[in-house]
């Protein structure tokens, strides 16, 4: 499949625990202070719901199918260094997974089709677009916007978000949020991105010009990392289809 030459995709939102209790139907209480889900139908940018019957699903889409050149020029550069993605993961999930996952599972509430049905269906929507399982999904108490995800090792991959995310998003712009976190996932971004970062820190250590070299290697991680969040907002608008059905209106 030739690649997708789409617009790129800017969310206002900066994308980076406390138990949750089932109060209602559409109201959930974080602790202190309440979530109403409601109020992503009733708020006057998102009070109606979008219809999905005539989104397309892209059975077939691969990643490389909507990343950015620059973040498909450097996964390709190493991809061609044989064995490095089983190597890598198989090393930073018996550590980083782990505890990250613990963390999650204690202090955080797993949404699903009887938790949070809303925006687990969001979650599901999203995912079926983008051609890619379903990840597990957590919300987190937090008066911090953030959403995050983490894919590596054998177990199943997590996608996180804020309840301060929930509160401030339309139904719309959250599941943007949530198909920018599966762009991560499905590109294997946690992966390939460490190993540029454990290049360029062993770079450091070399006597001579390593130091300089260093440098560079870490200018070229700034621009890829940069275009990794660009590939993840491509992501975000194949699920969106067109960005007035979500964007936010003033």
């Amino acid at each position: 499949m030739a690649s997708i030459p789409l617009p790129t995709l800017y969310l206002s939102a900066k994308f980076s625990p406390i138990s949750l209790r089932s109060t209602a139907r559409n109201k959930s209480a974080f602790n202190s202070f309440a979530v109403k889900f409601t109020l992503l139908n009733s708020n006057p940018r998102s009070h109606k719901y979008v219809c999905r019957a005539a989104s397309v699903v892209f059975r077939d889409l691969d990643a490389d199918d909507f990343r950015h050149p620059l973040d498909r020029q450097n996964t390709l550069l190493l991809r061609a260094i044989p064995g490095l993605n089983e190597i890598g993961k198989a090393l930073l999930g018996t550590v980083a997974e782990q505890v990250m996952l613990l963390e999650n599972i204690g202090t955080s509430v797993l949404v699903g089709g009887n938790q949070l049905p809303e925006l687990y269906q969001l979650m599901i929507e999203a995912a079926k677009i983008l051609n890619i399982e379903a990840p597990d999904l957590y919300v987190r108490q937090s008066p911090v916007p953030n959403a995050y995800t983490l894919a590596i090792g054998g177990k199943k991959p997590f996608v996180v978000v804020h309840t301060s995310l929930v509160e401030l998003l339309t139904r719309n712009e959250l599941q943007a949020v949530l198909a920018h976190e599966l762009g991560h996932l499905k590109c294997d971004h946690g992966v390939w991105l460490t190993f540029a970062n454990i290049l360029t820190l062993g770079a450091y250590t070399l006597p001579g010009l390593g130091g300089l070299i260093a440098e560079r290697l870490e200018e070229q991680l700034f621009r890829w990392l940069r275009a990794a969040e660009l590939t993840c907002d491509r992501a975000a608008l194949l699920v969106a289809q067109d960005p007035k059905r979500w964007s936010s209106q003033s």
